[in-house]
This record gives C-alpha cells, sequence and structure tokens, in this order.
C-alpha cells in the first residue's frame, strides 16, 4: 500500500439506474467464463461486505477489480442522502470526506467497466457501530487553516497517549495530505509514537497550497482505544526565508531565496546551558511573552518581546537589551539566541511559522523530537520511519546524495508557561 496518502478529486460517472442488493449487471452466474467472441466482465469486489455490521464509522468503500477499471461509485446513507467520498490514489478504496454517523446503515454501489465496455456492478449495505465507550488518544494537528508557513514546514501530528508501533500503519493510512501543485512527500514515526511528520524530499515551493486532513475520529486503534477527531486545514507556502546561526562567529545569517540579505550578531546559550545545534523550524512567534522556569535549577521569571520558539525544551530567538553589548562577542544567555530589540522587531517581520533555522557549532546536538526535528536527518533516515511502504518514486536511491531530511522523536508537551533565556 503506499505511503503518501493525498486526497485527489476524481470525476465519476453515476449509475443512474438503481439495482438489486448485491446485484450486477452481468447476465451469466458467477465463475461462468466469457460467451464465446465476448471480452470477460470485469471481476469485481466491495468492501464491507454485505449486511456487515459493527463498521467502524471511519469505514471506506474498499474495491478490487480485475479486467477494468472502477467508473462510479456512490454511496448514501439511510434517508437516501449522499455520501460525498474521494479515492485513494492508488484505487483501493473510496474515503468519506467525513466520519460516518453510528448506528446507521449505508449502500455503495460501485461499477466497473471492462476494455469492451462490458460493466460489472456491485452493491453492498452495512450498518456501523454504535457510538464507542473506549478511551479516547488525543490528537494534535500541528497545521492550521488559513495561514502562510515558510518552505520547511513539516505537517505534525502529536498523539496522547503515542500510539503503538503495531497499529501505526492503520493510523497513518487515515492521514491525508494534498499539494497543489503536486509536490510527493512522505510520514514518518518518532521512535516512541508520539509524533508522526510529513514532509517532501525537498523544501516546499513558494506558492504551494496543502490540505491535510487526519481522519481519525472513531478510527479503532489497538484493542482499547479509539481516535478522538476528524480535523482539516487547508493552508499555503510563502516566501523562502532560512536563518543560519555560527557559534564560532556570534552572527545570524538571514537568507532569502538562498541570498544573504542581513547579518545579526547573537548571544547564544552560556556553557551551562548551551544552545543546540540542528536543524529546526519556527514554532510560535510571539510579540511579548514571558519565560517562566520557576521549580528549574536555575528560576527565573522575565518578560520579553519578539520572540520566536524553536524547540519544545525552551529555546527562542528574542529581542535581549540587556546583553547587547555581549552580542557579537561572547555566549550570556539561558540557551536561547540573544538579538538586539531592533534586529527581533526586524526579523519578526521578516520570518513565518515555518521557516528553516540551522545553528551549528554548539557544546551540544538537537535532540530529535525537540521541536518540529523534521530536516535534522538525511532522507534517507526519514523514510525508515514510515509505518508502510514508500512509494518507489519516494524511495532514495543508494547513488544519490542525501537531501535533508527527518525524523522525529520525543513528544511535544510543552509547560503551560513559557521558558526561554
Amino acid at each position: 500500500m503506499e505511503l503518501r496518502r493525498r486526497l485527489t478529486v476524481l470525476a465519476v460517472t453515476i449509475a443512474a439506474t438503481p439495482l438489486a442488493l448485491g446485484g450486477c449487471t452481468a447476465d451469466r452466474k458467477p465463475g461462468a467464463g466469457p460467451a464465446d467472441g465476448q471480452a470477460a466482465a470485469p471481476d469485481l469486489t466491495v468492501t464491507p461486505t454485505d449486511r456487515a455490521r459493527e463498521v467502524p464509522i471511519t469505514a471506506e468503500v474498499g474495491t478490487t477489480v480485475r479486467n477494468g477499471k472502477i467508473t462510479a461509485v456512490r454511496i448514501t446513507d439511510d434517508k437516501g442522502a449522499q455520501v460525498k467520498a474521494e479515492p485513494r490514489e492508488d484505487g483501493s478504496g473510496w474515503v468519506p470526506t467525513a466520519p460516518l454517523k453510528p448506528r446507521r446503515s449505508y449502500t455503495a454501489e460501485v461499477t466497473a467497466t471492462g476494455d469492451s465496455g462490458t460493466t460489472t456492478t456491485r452493491k453492498t449495505t452495512f450498518t456501523t457501530m454504535p457510538k464507542s465507550t473506549k478511551p479516547e488518544i488525543t490528537s494534535t494537528l500541528y497545521f492550521a487553516g488559513k495561514r502562510t508557513y515558510g518552505t520547511a514546514m513539516p505537517v505534525t501530528v502529536a498523539f496522547d497517549p503515542p500510539i503503538p508501533k503495531e497499529v501505526r500503519d492503520d493510523v497513518q493510512r487515515r492521514l491525508f495530505v494534498k499539494t497543489n501543485p503536486p509536490q510527493p512527500g512522505a510520514w514518518s514515526w518518532v521512535s516512541d509514537g508520539s509524533q508522526v511528520y510529513y514532509r517532501a524530499p525537498d523544501f516546499w515551493r513558494p506558492g504551494t497550497t496543502i490540505s491535510v486532513r487526519a481522519g481519525l475520529e472513531g478510527l479503532p486503534i489497538g484493542k482499547d482505544r479509539i481516535g478522538d477527531s476528524d480535523r482539516t486545514a487547508t493552508s499555503k507556502i510563502g516566501r523562502q526565508v532560512a536563518l543560519e546561526i555560527d557559534n564560532a562567529t556570534k552572527q545570524m545569517s538571514v537568507l532569502r531565496d538562498g541570498k544573504v540579505v542581513r547579518k545579526i550578531p547573537v548571544s547564544l546559550g552560556k556553557a551551562s546551558t548551551p544552545t543546540s545545534s540542528g536543524k529546526m523550524v519556527i514554532m510560535e512567534q510571539h510579540q511579548q511573552t514571558t519565560f517562566d522556569t520557576r521549580g528549574s535549577a536555575d528560576p527565573y521569571v522575565v518578560d520579553v518581546e519578539d520572540a520566536q520558539r524553536l524547540t519544545w525544551g525552551g529555546e527562542f530567538i528574542h529581542g535581549a537589551p540587556w546583553s547587547e553589548g555581549d552580542q557579537g562577542n561572547i555566549n550570556v544567555s539561558h540557551g536561547c539566541t540573544n538579538i538586539s530589540a531592533a534586529a527581533a522587531d526586524w526579523l519578526m517581520g521578516a520570518t513565518q511559522v515555518g521557516d528553516l533555522v540551522t545553528v551549528k557549532g554548539t557544546e551540544v546536538p538537537l535532540n530529535e523530537g525537540n521541536g518540529w526535528t523534521a530536516w535534522n536527518v538525511s532522507w534517507d533516515e526519514f523514510v525508515k520511519g514510515s509505518a508502510l511502504p514508500v512509494p518507489a518514486g519516494l524511495r532514495p536511491s543508494p547513488s544519490a546524495a542525501p537531501h535533508p531530511g527527518a525524523v522525529a522523536g520525543g513528544s511535544p508537551a510543552p509547560a503551560p508557561s513559557v521558558s526561554g533565556g
């Protein structure tokens, strides 16, 4: 089964004539061979099976066909209303665009057409299960609608509690991404199942529209839990901006379309609280916020302006007028990237959530999953985190140079208060 789950609209012709339950248009008995001189009618199988009961509300209409292709699919509820559905890219099924209702009956009528024009139609009626009383797994989609994101923005879904390894394939099959213009990507799980990322081998192209659906409401997850909600969002990718921070020079380079547009002096984390080195993504932007580390080994409370979060652990880029004399010279922060108030104000207008930030030369590496670490390893490593086979076109070539890639790890669970330094 292909990994990539992009929702693609496919126009089909709806069969106009209702047919008997479980009937087909072929006159011959099932299993009978074609008459002399006649092409074989398509061999079509549809799921759920006819009269199936206790079907999850995440059910989709599965289709397998030999000697033909699917030319019509119509799904209706027990009141005759048509259910909107979209096909999987591999043709294995049709997915309703919203969860089905509990304790309701649905009918799917599917027609396949052979090369000679001979058709076969199958009809199946099934009933969904009652509303589940099992505890839910909470999912969070870190991709909001009607936004403009940077070119490194990964689609991130987080889970609490984490998803067990043996059922990640079921969950992954219910995660869909559509890009326009098309730019195929892949999903990759963190080792503990707390997050899954979607990204392409290379950065998103500016102007790309990305539509996401996490269709998890009512999904059976293992024996004891279900998915909590069905979430959708559509947003665009904006201009290409990246930040490169070098501890050796204590300078930040701001690049737009690959060209340096400004250099900014920085002060990074001191030896006892070093800044992480690695490829990060801007996660949040705050004109004003409060860093509160009470309860830590180095407690403090300070108000800051123009703060941009890079990690769940509390590393930010922010204005720090108190350290302007140190910026460009020595490291004095609690792990954040300190810049001047004027530079921080300018930077807030130049960057977006989803822009790549690369830090190099510090004492510690970035821990996987500490933020959206979707670009911190090669593409080869990223696709190893998929719970489903990766399409051939996205598999790494042994001779190809590795692209920036990612596997996430750890749980994105920021404390109620904002830390920083």
